[in-house]
């Protein structure tokens, strides 16, 4: 059997870089509230590492036909199963934090987690730098329609110049995740942004800026990278983001998410995108990554306000995202298209998933 794990608090893990890391409210939140969501890609049989089981088996409950027949476990419970009973350690995102937190639980997982060298790896390869520069102008160089710039930014002399240079700008931190790491300012940042921003430089080292692009529609490719250095494409997301945050993705087979992204963008065009990346990744995560990844891109409308630009690389995430999540939950050509959301209410984050014969793309989530 494999141990699922949901932890979300992963990205703010990698720029702390510390073992023993406490997770901010909002996280520690998600996590709790929304751990029994791995029983939606797990296999009959499997553990998922939950904080609370009674919970997590009522919450499934509501969800039976998506979840496989998985048994909750707790970090109490975990610490009493036989390691070598465990085959494999499949997490939201590794990091040392999540290694540090496993082993103290219990000792014989240590043999089923990557080694400092490969966490190193993911965590330089999870900073936002790393796919600004060894993705994003490889994938600009492959077609005239696909636009996209990020710049990594060291000084605060460096990040005015880069503002006044790209007029309306995005700032990013390298590590940071569901929006909570971005600003939105136009040619200059006033003192409270550019105080963030100091901040996020003395802790992260630098900051990334970017020009805002008029966007048309988000969307994104989820894919699995092999330990043989193969990466394989698993499917497209359609989701809808709020000043950065997640709100939520469309559930549809590939064929109806292709169509309706086909308003937006050459679909060829997204393809080509696609095999690139596949040989690209296949190089730059070689054999010391596996696991799933995915790459948030944008249909961009250009500067005349009719041509339909991609923006290939927004960012990359090293991890299983809320796009898998969506893959995992879509229907087969037979079952009805929905929409996956994930709000906040009396104090907990809810997953919803709801059937609809509306047009998608007139719902609000697009």
């Amino acid at each position: 059997m494999k141990l699922r794990i949901f932890n979300p608090e992963h990205d703010i893990a990698l720029a702390t870089h510390t073992d023993n890391f406490t997770a901010p409210h909002a996280a520690r939140h998600l996590r709790a509230s929304l751990g029994f969501i791995p029983a939606f890609w797990a296999d009959d049989g499997d553990l998922v590492l939950v904080d609370d089981s009674e919970a997590a088996a009522e919450a499934v409950r509501h969800m039976r036909g998506h979840a496989a027949d998985v048994r909750f476990v707790t970090r109490d419970d975990l610490a009493l199963i036989p390691a070598d009973d465990i085959e494999a350690i499949d997490p939201w995102g590794w990091d040392n934090s999540l290694c540090y937190s496993l082993r103290t639980c219990n000792e014989g997982l240590a043999r089923l987690m990557p080694d400092s060298h490969r966490l190193d790896l993911i965590r330089t390869a999870s900073n936002r730098m790393f796919a600004a520069t060894h993705l994003l102008p490889q994938l600009r160089s492959i077609d005239r329609r696909l636009t996209g710039e990020s710049c990594y930014c060291a000084t605060a002399d460096e990040l005015s110049a880069r503002l006044k240079s790209n007029g309306r700008s995005v700032l990013k931190a390298p590590w940071s995740s569901s929006g909570r790491g971005i600003r939105y300012v136009e040619r200059e940042a006033d003192d409270n942004v550019m105080g963030w921003c100091r901040n996020i430089m003395e802790r992260q080292g630098g900051i990334m800026a970017e020009p805002f692009y008029p966007k048309a529609i988000d969307f994104g490719m989820e894919f699995w990278h092999y330990a043989d250095g193969n990466t394989e494409y698993r499917g497209l997301s359609l989701f809808d983001t709020r000043n950065g945050a997640y709100c939520g993705n469309i559930l549809a087979t590939e064929a109806d998410k292709r169509d309706m992204l086909a308003q937006y963008a050459d679909m060829e065009l997204v393809d080509k995108v696609r095999d690139s990346i596949i040989s690209l990744t296949a190089t730059l995560l070689g054999d010391w990554y596996e696991g799933a990844f995915g790459i948030d891109m944008m249909a961009v409308t250009g500067d005349d306000g009719k041509s339909q630009l991609i923006h290939p690389c927004v960012e990359m995430n090293l991890r299983r995202t809320m796009g898998h999540v969506a893959l995992a939950l879509s229907p087969d050509k037979h079952g009805p298209q929905g929409l996956m959301r994930i709000y906040a209410s009396s104090g907990k984050y809810k997953l919803r998933v709801s059937a609809t014969n509306d047009n998608l793309l007139d719902t609000g989530l697009v």
